[in-house]
């Protein structure tokens, strides 16, 4: 396993076993019927920001969308431009690149903008979206911190624009079906969470493994899929961190963390144990325990298919295409006035300070950190 993208496209499809669903508070049951749709009258326009692996998986995902369409591009390396234009039709009129990037507030052929840089350019690039006046959708983790998380907010309220994370596991039927169960109190008073979420990382020269592109390390990475876990499966928010750091490879990981294992401290008494790593793979498992029932994902986090099973059996939802799901979520409320589902910048931010709190702790040799609202 050599790869992000391996740990969440092939422990999947079955050979490991963890992304994420943020406080899950708002999210209904009932997946959408997205694949039975007929295409849309209206359609979302998009521009992908960012045409690196992720950014591929995204375009092949939208042409399932019903709702939302890819129509351009920002990139930074014009050499990747004659594919991306045959294989999706993107017109000339349509591509950007980082320096131009201001001219897009004149195209009123893109809607919105979806950021898939490296981590640390997601805050200056949200800047850059918000002030061109387009909607814009960040992968996560939303920023490098709290306050960068907060200044991309307030951003684009400011320019009277849409802003949201890439959680796509908001819109997947199995963890959906999680959650109801949870808010519905199928599983009781929840006891105890428990999940992890790692691979082994590969080339040593990727843009992950360097603080100045990625913000961390395993944390920042697989470890929001850790993170969201406890917080969709409790519904409560973290009020206090400990945490600590295993390093294996000091020549490899020198500027990030390699393996974090952390404790999150819950208002009514929970305490979930999470933890996320570079340094193996089959880390992929969500458990959670209740006084009535319980429930396990593994695979809990990766693009699909999701596998579920709980004190009552197998979670029974279909499979989907999670970056189709999202798009034409994110879409049906943009364009129709729907709900804004869970997954807008302040869903980001909720994320950041436990991150930061994590950090704070591992500084701090473990010791416990209150998470600073």
């Amino acid at each position: 396993m050599n790869s992000r993208r391996d740990f969440l496209q092939k422990f999947s499809l079955g050979i490991g076993a963890a992304a994420f669903i943020a406080g899950a508070e708002n999210v209904s049951a009932a997946a959408p019927k997205i694949a039975d749709a007929p295409k849309a009258d209206k359609q979302l326009r998009v521009a992908l920001m960012g045409l690196g692996g992720y950014a591929n998986i995204v375009a092949r995902g939208m042409k399932e969308c019903k709702t939302a369409k890819l129509v351009g591009l920002v990139t930074g390396t014009p050499s990747k431009i004659p594919e991306w234009k045959q294989k999706y039709g993107i017109e000339d009129k349509n591509i950007y690149n980082y320096e131009n990037l201001q001219e897009i507030k004149n195209n009123p052929d893109i809607d919105l903008v979806y950021v898939i840089t490296p981590n640390s350019l997601h805050h200056k690039h949200v800047l850059q979206v918000a002030a061109a006046g387009k909607h814009v959708i960040c992968e996560k983790p939303v920023a490098d911190n709290a306050k960068q998380a907060r200044e991309m907010i307030a951003a684009c309220e400011k320019a009277g624009v849409k802003f949201y994370i890439g959680y796509r596991l908001h819109f997947e039927p199995h963890t959906r079906e999680l959650i109801r169960m949870r808010e519905a109190g199928e599983f009781g008073k929840i006891m105890h969470v428990n999940n992890y979420a790692g691979f082994t990382i590969g080339d040593p020269t990727q843009w992950r493994l360097k603080k100045n592109l990625a913000g961390g390390g395993a944390m920042m990475d697989v470890g929001v899929y850790s993170t969201n876990g406890a917080r969709y499966c409790t519904g409560e928010e973290p009020v206090w961190v400990t945490a600590q750091e295993s390093k294996t490879d000091p020549v490899k990981f020198k500027d990030v963390d390699e393996t974090v294992t952390f404790q999150l401290g819950f208002p009514s008494g929970i305490i979930a144990n999470c933890g996320c790593t570079y340094n193996f793979n089959h880390a992929e498992r969500l458990h959670v325990m209740g006084q009535k029932g319980w429930a396990e994902m593994n695979p809990a986090f990766g693009y699909g298919p999701i596998r579920g099973n709980t004190h009552k059996g197998a979670i029974d939802a279909p499979d989907v295409n999670h970056q189709a799901y999202q798009m034409d979520g994110i879409a049906d409320a943009i364009l129709n006035g729907k709900p804004d589902p869970n997954v807008t910048g302040h869903e980001g931010l909720k994320d950041m300070l436990v991150i930061d709190a994590v950090y704070e702790s591992l500084r701090k040799n473990g010791a416990k950190v209150f998470i600073k609202q």
